[in-house]
């Protein structure tokens, strides 16, 4: 039996074929590096790949100043652009506040910063995993926070955060709101200069249909001037000079980028661009529906997050009452089905939820999963609980 995939939140496959074969293309005949060569047809061809990239991305995530492309920075992942704008903006004395579901991508650097000084408060969620706006507004007025940190969207059981209402009491209370959006840009609309964000860090090997190994922040240009780079170095850029240019993008990009990743985004983005978000998001909601549709006639199943597929992606959290979701992962493995069990690295989200110290069995379909496979998993799923359970 063919594999089945069934981990999108932890990066989508299959990947659209332009993406593999726009990396090929540049690994065999172009592969100038950025901004350290000539005006040869092979380095300018790097040189206006890496800024259309960076036009798309900031055509598609709703970037400052009509989408000026200065203001995207790549680096690896979405978790080094949280440690680029965490670390680079927060010193001692400072106070940061975040929700009680994140991903350790902001919790870790937060706990690490919290040791030199710096004040973090987790505003408690609900059991579905939704941040009441009204804890928010709370807590803001209460107290005087320098940052406010968020996921959009869980990557445990995908409840999404309302962003509208947040952005709009960050903006009011004058506190700079950055967004973790690894599970949702790609998938659902963001518009960061709209919203009044401070920065968006994302991940190009999620929704955005990329590679691994990219990522990068989409900055508001003031807030950027706030943050000090993490790595310094040659840029390409300003060589004449010793210290490190204050310059965007030349300010957070020290150093050769992953260029084959670039450009793999680069094809990803525009096979989004040519699919349209809202097909992507319509494909996804309605797998998302199927497969809660179908849990729900399993025996001892118990969902976490939200009873609907209102408000929440397409990636489930879910327990079979007495069976170990990692012996489940592993039966559904040996049948051809791909999740992911555990804590997700989200031990913070697993508390809130109720499914600490456990954990999960993550299933997350994407755009390329069928209604076919939805229902042959969910077979799968059934036969390997009765198994398990005999075992018992």
């Amino acid at each position: 039996m063919a594999s089945v995939y069934l981990n999108n939140a932890a990066t989508t496959w299959p990947k659209p074929p332009s993406v593999g074969a726009a990396m090929a293309d540049f690994l065999s005949r172009g592969g100038a590096n950025l901004g350290r060569g000539t005006s040869s047809s092979r380095d300018m061809g790097t040189l206006n790949s890496v800024l259309d990239c960076r036009f798309r991305l900031a055509a598609l995530l709703g970037g400052w100043e009509g989408g000026d492309p200065r203001w995207v920075t790549f680096c690896a992942n979405v978790t080094e652009a949280l440690n680029v704008v965490l670390r680079g903006f927060l010193r001692p004395g400072m106070s940061v506040l975040t929700s009680s579901m994140e991903h350790n991508a902001v919790v870790r650097p937060l706990r690490a910063l919290e040791a030199s000084g710096v004040a973090v408060t987790l505003l408690p969620c609900g059991a579905d995993g939704a941040l009441d706006p009204r804890a928010l507004s709370e807590a803001l007025s209460s107290r005087r926070f320098d940052l406010v940190v968020l996921a959009h969207a869980s990557n445990v059981c995908g409840t999404i955060q309302p962003l509208g209402e947040i952005a709009a009491l960050c903006s009011a209370a004058g506190v700079p709101l950055v967004l973790d959006s690894a599970q949702t840009a790609g998938v659902l609309p963001i518009d960061a200069a709209s919203l009044g964000l401070a920065a968006l860090c994302f991940t190009g090997h999620k929704g955005l249909m990329g590679p691994q190994g990219v990522g990068g922040v989409l900055w508001n240009p003031e807030f950027a001037e706030r943050v000090e780079p993490l790595v310094l170095g040659g840029t390409g850029s300003y060589s004449h000079m010793e210290e490190q240019p204050r310059e965007l993008p030349d300010r957070f990009e020290s150093g050769t980028p992953n260029l084959p990743g670039i450009i793999g985004l680069h094809a990803s983005l525009g096979w989004i661009a040519e699919t349209g978000l809202d097909r992507i998001a319509a494909r996804e909601h309605e797998l998302g529906e199927r497969l809660m549709e179908g849990l729900a006639r399993v025996g001892g199943v118990v969902l976490y997050g939200r009873r609907s597929m209102e408000g929440r992606l397409s990636v489930l959290a879910l327990n079979v009452d007495g069976v170990d979701n990692g012996m489940l992962a592993d039966a559904l493995s040996q049948e051809g089905f791909e999740t992911r069990p555990g804590l997700h690295c989200a031990p913070v989200a697993h508390r809130t939820l109720g499914s600490f110290p456990q954990g999960s069995l993550r299933v997350s379909p994407g755009y390329f999963t069928t209604p076919q496979e939805i229902e042959l998993f969910l077979e799968a799923l059934h036969r390997a609980v009765e198994r398990l359970k005999e075992r018992n």
